[in-house]
């Protein structure tokens, strides 16, 4: 791979980590559609679960005694359950469909009225959001932004809300990586290159609890939501063109 390239994905791994370690999301979705340009569905989706798997897992480590383990159990029986309902048919998306609903995602979302969103506090809402945001993510990859419907009507503040969400998303990303090795990813992997990676996502991560500690829990939300829709609307034209070819 030339240097250039090398150089602009590890640029990305930079700035996504970043993102993820501040808003919990937004992040994945860079680094994910930026992998897609360089690699095969199947290889770009373990590469990214373990590269985010670091970012997430020392988030995580970082905001530790603010997770609320009850949500995360649930999610993680969840998980499980939609992990072998999908190996059971061996789905795996092509490149224009993964950028179509990493881009159509937080769309729908939004149409979506508050009301009729979930409390990832309720009785047996995090067991359900486990196994559809499982779903969600072997289909376009990502599946935080989906998940943070489960926290919008929560009463959980910001770190709360990002040290569950990373716990969570770090078992996701085990699950995906190893749901795709499955189909013969690992062959094509450049493993020296992804542990570089992997040191640069924890790299950026630890910056982030500084910037946490100064933002406001309503600066939080309104920074996440526009981020989001800027990155939607690229890989939505991105999507198009790949179909269009």
């Amino acid at each position: 791979m030339p240097l250039t390239s090398l150089a602009l994905i590890a640029a990305t791994v930079l700035v996504s980590s970043f993102l993820s370690g501040v808003f919990g999301m937004a992040g994945g979705m860079i680094l994910l559609g930026v992998l897609l340009v360089y690699f095969d569905v199947t290889v770009a989706m373990v590469v990214f679960s373990i590269i985010q798997f670091a970012a997430n897992g020392w988030r995580a480590v970082l905001w530790w005694r603010f997770v609320r383990w009850p949500i995360f159990f649930q999610y993680v029986l969840g998980a499980i359950v939609a992990f072998v309902a999908l190996r059971a048919i061996s789905y795996v998306p092509d490149k224009p469909t993964v950028y179509f609903l990493l881009g159509i995602m937080p769309f729908l979302v939004d149409v979506l009225p508050r009301r009729l969103h979930p409390n990832i506090e309720w009785r047996g809402i995090a067991f359900l959001s486990g196994a559809l945001t499982t779903v969600v993510q072997f289909m376009a990859g990502v599946g935080g932004v989906f998940l943070d419907i489960f926290f919008q009507k929560s009463t959980l503040d910001r770190k709360t809300t990002v040290a569950t969400k990373a716990v969570t998303q770090t078992i996701s990303h085990v699950m995906r990586a190893a749901y795709f090795s499955t189909f013969g990813s690992l062959g094509g992997l450049d493993w020296l290159g992804t542990l570089g990676a992997v040191a640069i996502a924890v790299a950026a991560t630890s910056v982030t609890p500084y910037v946490i500690e100064r933002m406001s829990d309503h600066g939080f939300r309104q920074w996440t939501r526009g981020i989001i829709y800027a990155i939607s609307v690229i890989y939505l034209a991105r999507a198009g063109w790949l179909m269009l070819r």
